[in-house]
């Protein structure tokens, strides 16, 4: 398989949106306001359309991909999340911790997965692309998005703050794809073919009826009910 020159890539540009998205990925956790963490997500979502349209350098076939993911993660996502919460508080459920001390953890989950990450890239990535700074800063990036979702997923009461938290995540692994192999055409195939823009759409269709039936989004007073 004949690997992408990093010469091809404008490596600054590309390296600044992927920082970015540890940022956007911060800012949708910790902001208590449901409307501005999904601000956030839109912001971190036109990123990955940047990401995939620098990377389209090297594979025409991305500029699908980010086709797709404009309407799908800046438009269509977004739109779900907004219609999900009217009539509903702004104000997001209390979580698991405090913003002081969740501020603390995020911070060192960003850290310590980046550095994790960066260090071993070409272990982690099992391909010479690994090997170059370009490719490992976005593994890097990748792998604190995801564990960044993953943590809203786990210590977000508010079902909809979960969700937001589930779309990073995928964001995490949508970068890490794009990173591994951005010269294959399946690449752009896979990406199109693993959005979770129906799964979002049919969660926050679950969440409406909940909140019609019981008059919250918890999640922790549904497993209670559930008992």
């Amino acid at each position: 398989m004949t690997q992408a020159d990093p010469a091809a890539f404008n490596a600054n540009p590309i390296e600044t949106l992927s920082l970015l998205l540890v940022i956007t990925s911060v800012a949708a956790v910790e902001m208590r306001r449901l409307r501005l963490s999904v601000a956030a997500y839109v912001c971190q979502a036109l990123l990955i359309v940047a990401l995939l349209a620098a990377f389209a350098a090297v594979n025409p076939a991305l500029y699908w991909w980010a086709g797709t993911a404009l309407v799908t993660k800046a438009v269509l996502t977004p739109w779900f999340l907004f219609r999900a919460m009217r009539g509903a508080a702004d104000r997001e459920l209390k979580p698991v911790m405090g913003l002081g001390a969740s501020v603390i953890v995020a911070c060192l989950l960003m850290l310590g997965f980046f550095r994790l990450t960066h260090g071993q890239a070409p272990l982690l990535g099992l391909t010479g692309m690994a090997e170059h700074e370009v490719f490992r800063t976005n593994l890097a990036v990748a792998s604190t998005v995801f564990a960044l979702g993953l943590y809203a997923v786990l210590t977000r009461r508010d079902a909809i703050k979960a969700v937001i938290g589930l779309c990073l995540l995928e964001n995490g692994v949508h970068l890490s794809l794009v990173s591994l192999a951005p010269e294959l055409p399946e690449t752009a195939m896979f990406g199109v073919a693993t959005e979770v823009v129906v799964t979002v759409f049919l969660l926050l269709y679950v969440i409406g009826g909940v909140r019609r039936e019981f008059g919250t989004t918890d999640t922790f007073q549904l497993r209670e009910l559930r008992q």
